[in-house]
């Protein structure tokens, strides 16, 4: 289970890798291809099941294979709760397989990657919450026993067991709802797992929930406080599903394959978890459920009213990047806290350059300032790359006894500083905010305008000079959140009538506990060993909103995953600190596309007042609007209503044909008694948004009522194609605020 110790995997690992595709003596190539036959009836034991899954590759393989043959080109049967198996196939009878009756769809087993897609967060948030009915997160946590008998299953790259942050000192026996196991392994034995960490599975073929830590930080001494998960009593199962790519060294070489993937969804599912927090990821698919391991594993996991969060991925800023679209699964974002590891840099004549880092810097005298492509090696680097400080352009006797001011700011960038000779590299950032990395050289990042600076400094000054000066933790900037320059924005690729991201959370510079097998930059010139490390990325904000999942599941243990979703999604909020409209990293204020319905505030989430909920069948609906039907024992409606209709807590209409636009929702009454809500909308620039009616009158808890929504394109307005504006409605009883954003563009 643990990511370094698989040296005894190896050998079966590179086994499973080769089966995933080589060239047969028919020439054809083999490959690992996912059959998907929907979900099982209950009416099969679990061998009848694979002696099903291997009827169907016997009669694709012909009766001359034998059936031993047959089942070694079996890698996984799904037997649980999933109905497939993935099996090594060549396209000819891939063809074949397609065709034959109860197969939904087989696609490839792609893999997935990691995409890099603690101390002040938890406080960061409760600034955000304002006042509220419950006064404190501590009250948050009382009310829901720190989540004590929720269980959230992990898919990741594993688990380092030993970190205090799960250790389960004081905790109560494991749930009896428990059903999974503690799988041994390498060096990961079933005394790993304990009342915190109750199971844990590895398929071959951190943290929600951690444990209050006193005295936790980084290297140097950053981030240093009390590290503690959300729900720091919730029961913990992990399920690693990927595994280190060889010949990739970085951290987000890791691959995890879409048919281990949906064994863990299967067995997840089984275990008895009650969330699932996925912080991993690949670009979406061309359809949500036909192609994408996550979208189908995530739909039977919503069915057994298990919530799913998902980290919305990490090619940011770029538009329709966003992962993990499905409408049942909620898609975090990540923004940063109010924290800064601030290393300003001091040149020769006074001036103070700001810069941050989280690497360790002891004070030195000044030392000559250089730009790097004034000292790189003649004929290395092209026009565009000059400056950028690529491995093997600097000239060790130009750079020398030097600070090196680069136009990049990644590690290679400041390791080809330390490789020429210079004393302290200074890296450039073209945004608003910089990620943090603990360089294993003296190093600090400056911004944008600072880089300008420093380059005139350069250009101006005889012989300039400059030192860095030792880093510090900064706590209270006034900015956050800010919208991290890396998280995924929208709008959904798969169907823009789905708004993604659902809501941001913190996961920009962020204490996480580490694997001591793992040094913290994850490459061979790092041999250093932590407890913790700075992380960025939506997989750390994914888990921050499973947390809170987990407290809301131990309060209101009947809502279904789309409630839980509601409540997280309409009383987020689209403001900072300080009351301004969140920005991103370019100091624009953000909009929905980028931090969906808004920062999430945990406090509010517990009463929203009122909220949008959905059944699975609601979600077959969907997907008959994406001519997609999966269920035998469902048919789609001769009339289809549109993917817009489905009652979702935000609204996107896409291409909208026409000049008007009706759609419906229906909320539940969750707050109190005897409670009049009362509409407030801003139309989105072009349109004019009519909601009738105006207000919402409930006579008891659980009632319903429906409104519609009727979008009217401005006569005189002029969009673009696919060019979307933003609005927002509310209904609110004077205590709760259920805010909702609608997102529009026109096809014409």
């Amino acid at each position: 289970m643990k990511n370094h110790h698989i040296i005894v995997f190896l050998f079966s690992f590179f086994l499973i890798m080769s089966l995933r595709g080589f060239v047969s003596c028919t020439d054809q190539e083999t490959k690992v291809y996912v059959v998907y036959l929907g979900e099982h009836n209950g009416e099969k034991t679990l061998e009848e099941i694979e002696d099903h899954h291997c009827s169907f590759l016997q009669s694709v393989k012909g009766t001359t294979t034998s059936k031993e043959d047959v089942r070694a080109s079996l890698v996984h049967s799904y037997k649980n709760v999933i109905n497939g198996f993935s099996a090594v196939l060549t396209p000819q009878e891939v063809d074949m397989i397609s065709g034959m009756e109860g197969v939904v769809s087989v696609f490839h087993s792609d893999p997935y990657e990691i995409r890099p897609h603690t101390t002040r967060s938890w406080d960061f948030v409760s600034l955000l919450e304002g006042t509220s009915l419950l006064n404190s997160r501590e009250e948050l946590l009382q009310n829901a026993s720190y989540g004590k008998d929720i269980i959230v299953g992990v898919m990741d790259s594993g688990v380092w067991p030993e970190s205090s942050s799960f250790n389960d000192e004081g905790m109560e026996p494991v749930p009896k709802s428990w059903n999974g196991i503690c799988q041994e392994g390498v060096a990961f034995n079933a005394s790993h797992c304990n009342r915190k960490l109750i199971g844990a599975r590895y398929y071959l073929k951190g943290t929600v929930g951690g444990r209050r830590v006193a005295n936790a930080s980084a290297i140097g001494g950053f981030a240093k406080g009390t590290a503690t998960g959300g729900a720091p009593n919730v029961r913990l199962a992990i399920y690693k599903v990927c595994w280190p790519v060889p010949d990739r060294s970085l951290a987000e070489g890791n691959a995890c394959t879409t048919d281990d993937i949906l064994a863990a969804f299967d067995d997840a599912i089984a275990d008895g978890v009650h969330v699932l927090s996925i912080s991993l990821g690949s670009r979406p698919k061309s359809t949500y459920y036909t192609e994408d391991a996550i979208a189908i594993g995530s739909l039977h996991a919503v069915k057994k009213n298990i919530v799913v969060a998902c980290s919305a991925g990490n090619d940011g800023p770029t538009p329709s990047t966003v992962e993990n679209v499905a409408p049942w699964v909620i898609t975090v974002g990540a923004s940063s806290i109010d924290r800064v590891f601030s290393s300003p840099i001091m040149l020769g004549n006074g001036m103070i350059v700001e810069g941050q880092t989280v690497t360790p810097i002891r004070r030195r005298r000044l030392h000559p300032l250089v730009y790097a492509g004034d000292v790189e090696i003649r004929g290395t680097t092209a026009s565009n790359t000059t400056g950028a400080c690529l491995p093997g352009t600097l000239s060790r006797n130009l750079v020398r006894g030097k600070v090196v001011l680069c136009r990049n700011s990644d590690i290679q960038a400041s390791l080809e500083v330390k490789r020429a000779g210079g004393v302290a590299a200074i890296l450039g950032n073209q945004f608003n905010q910089i990620q943090v990395i603990p360089f294993l050289n003296p190093t600090t990042v400056t911004f944008l305008d600072g880089l300008n600076t420093l380059l005139t400094y350069i250009l101006t000054e005889k012989h300039p000079t400059a030192t860095l000066v030792p880093g510090n933790t900064k706590i209270g900037t006034n900015s956050a959140p800010v919208m991290a320059p890396f998280s995924s924005k929208g709008p959904n690729v798969v169907d823009p009538n789905i708004l993604k991201p659902d809501i941001t959370a913190p996961g920009f510079n962020i204490l996480a506990a580490w694997s001591e097998a793992s040094s913290p930059l994850n490459i061979p010139e790092d041999h250093r060993v932590v407890k913790y490390n700075i992380e960025s990325g939506t997989s750390m904000s994914c888990p921050h909103v499973s947390a809170i999942i987990a407290l809301l599941k131990s309060i209101h243990p009947d809502w279904s995953s789309a409630a839980v979703r509601s409540a997280l999604m309409t009383t987020s909020t689209i403001n900072n600190v300080v009351g301004r409209p969140i920005r991103n990293a370019t100091g624009d204020d953000a909009n929905p596309f980028e931090y969906g319905s808004g920062h999430f505030r945990p406090s509010r989430a517990v009463d929203p007042g009122l909220i949008y909920d959905a059944t699975y069948t609601d979600y077959l609906l969907y997907l008959c609007s994406q001519n997609i039907s999966l269920n035998s024992l469902f048919s789609c409606p001769e009339k289809v209503p549109t993917a817009s209709n489905l009652n979702y807590p935000s609204l996107a209409i896409a291409n909208m044909r026409g000049s008007i636009r009706t759609v419906t929702r229906v909320v539940t009454n969750v707050g109190k008694d005897n409670s009049t809500y009362v509409l407030a909308v801003r139309s989105p620039p072009g349109y004019a948004v009519d909601i009738v009616p105006k207000s919402l009158c409930f006579s008891k808890l659980g009632e319903k009522h429906s409104f519609n929504i009727t979008i009217i394109r401005a006569q005189s307005s002029v969009e673009r194609r696919n060019e979307f504006s933003f609005g927002w409605y509310t209904w609110s009883d004077g205590v709760h605020v259920v805010r909702s954003p609608i997102a529009v563009s026109s096809s014409a």
